[in-house]
């Protein structure tokens, strides 16, 4: 795992699901990710035609969207909080996405409070759009104990 990563999300392996985040700037940050052919998904999604869930394109942008906004210190819920999805909007999916792929996230973000972050991402595999959304992210702390 990548240390700079390390230090920009808490969400570890089997659930880290970026790589590099190769810009990030006040409009826009874009991180990449190669979907092995290990991932733990692929074993039962489908097993004779193995693809990247849905959900897990999704979670791709929106953790692509918090190591950017680290990254330009803008994270909002202080340096070890955590973000979590509170809402999923204008999800669209065009295009399969399979074992060995990279994907590249693009990332707008649209605001950020101390609470609150919403952004809005596109995920490409080179040139193809494979997936679109808007989400929003509470901030916090994890809880003690």
């Amino acid at each position: 795992m990548d240390r700079e990563i390390e230090k920009l999300l808490p969400h570890r392996e089997p659930f880290l699901f970026v790589d590099e985040v190769v810009s990030a700037e006040e409009g826009k940050i874009v991180a990449r990710h190669v979907f092995t052919e290990e991932e733990f998904f692929f074993k039962g999604h489908f097993p004779q035609y193995p693809v990247v869930p849905g959900v897990i394109l999704v979670e791709t942008m929106a953790q692509s969207g918090g190591a950017g906004l680290r990254k330009l210190g803008k994270s909002g819920g202080g340096a070890a909080g955590l973000f979590f999805l509170a809402s999923v909007d204008k999800v669209k999916f065009r295009r399969q996405v399979r074992p060995g792929e990279e994907v590249r996230s693009e990332i707008t973000t649209l605001r950020v409070s101390e609470r609150t972050i919403k952004q809005a991402g596109k995920a490409y595999v080179g040139d193809e759009l494979a997936a679109e959304a808007e989400w929003l992210c509470l901030a916090g702390e994890a809880p003690a104990g």
